[in-house]
């Protein structure tokens, strides 16, 4: 039985089976950074003697992450920064180190179901708290930490912003569940991989003086280098020292590198990419509730459509050119997701929206 996690993005080989061509389609399914990757990247790459082998300790793209992260008032030391194959990596290190056989994990879902994966690999109990699917899709934090005083959980995960819901849980929330964490012997890993793209987003990288809080972060999403896999945690010199030896020499390889050094070098590119989030991602909603659809507040670059049906809409938008994300994985079977791209695109998507609209009405 395939048990493998189930992820958005185009299949090649659906594609295939359908005759149709990636560079011909607009992917809705993938979030990440609408406006393309910074445009220095492809010459740091092209600097990579490809017949070198990485630094196995990312050392200057840790440098470089120390530089983004640090201020006057707060100096980021490079011994509590971990780069990965991806944040995906990451994930899969944490559970082969802190989760054992007879232990658990904390699942705050709906979620992105790589966690789900690499617990199950690890052979652990896996709790789910699951959010309010009726409501504003939030979860209840008070049942959360009894939860880990009663079962105790090796790792708690929790995805902020949360993938696919976009809910952005606020900082007394977090410091909830890290207390529950401290006092019961767990380690809480925070997924940040959208927070860039968090309108009023406050600092969480002040809870690192917590030793029981990791911060797990995606270039991936950020600068828009998904082909290259690249992410980092944040957490304590024992914490990135325990997860060090596990990791596999060369996993974070050298064209990646370069390219994460010089997305930072980039000061102003995250400003330009929020922005056009911003934009498209107001007008995206306005356009589709204005169909009737639902569209539920998201924090994120990427918002929920209630649409009924989600693969009967994804396979009708697929026809169109158009590719999104099915949340029937997530237990939303009436939910798509859609990334924010540029307005011109969503634009397209809109227009689509209503064909297919109309045409159920027709039938």
């Amino acid at each position: 039985m395939n048990r493998r996690p189930v992820h958005g993005n185009i299949n090649p080989s659906e594609l295939r089976a359908l005759g149709l061509r990636r560079e011909d389609l607009l992917d809705f399914s993938a979030s990440i950074s609408p406006i393309g990757p910074p445009e220095g990247v492809w010459d740091a790459m092209r600097s990579v003697d490809l017949s070198a082998y990485p630094d196995p300790e990312c050392l200057e793209l840790r440098e470089a992450i120390c530089r983004h992260l640090s201020t006057p008032e707060r100096d980021l030391p490079m011994d509590r920064v971990l780069v990965g194959n991806g944040s995906t990596e990451i994930f899969h290190l944490l559970t082969r180190v802190y989760l054992s056989a007879d232990g658990a994990a904390l699942l705050l879902t709906p979620t992105y179901g790589e966690y789900d994966g690499a617990c199950r690999l690890a052979g652990a109990e896996i709790l789910n708290l699951e959010a309010n699917l009726t409501g504003d899709f939030r979860w209840d934090i008070g049942a959360a930490t009894n939860l880990i005083k009663t079962k105790k959980p090796e790792l708690i995960i929790v995805c902020n912003p949360n993938n696919p819901t976009g809910v952005y849980l606020d900082r007394q929330e977090l410091e909830d569940l890290a207390g529950a964490a401290r006092d019961f012997g767990s380690l809480l890993v925070v997924d940040e991989a959208y927070l860039s793209f968090v309108e009023n987003s406050w600092d969480s990288l002040e809870l690192l003086d917590r030793p029981e809080i990791m911060l797990v972060r995606s270039m991936t999403k950020d600068y828009a280098q998904t082909a290259l896999r690249l992410g980092y945690a944040l957490a304590s010199k024992e914490v990135v020292s325990r997860l060090r030896q596990y990791q596999p020499d060369w996993s974070v390889n050298g064209l990646a590198q370069k390219a994460g050094v010089s997305a930072l070098e980039d000061v102003g590119y995250l400003a330009k990419a929020r922005k056009a989030v911003f934009s498209a991602k107001s007008y995206l909603s306005e356009e589709l509730k204005a169909l009737g659809l639902g569209v539920p507040p998201s924090e994120a670059n990427f918002i929920l459509i209630k649409v009924g049906d989600a693969p009967k809409w994804r396979s009708a938008l697929l026809s169109k050119g158009i590719v999104v994300r099915d949340c029937t994985s997530f237990g939303l079977p009436e939910y798509i997701r859609v990334g924010i791209r540029p307005i011109a695109d969503c634009q397209k998507l809109a227009a689509a929206a209503v064909e297919v609209i109309q045409a159920a009405l027709a039938d």
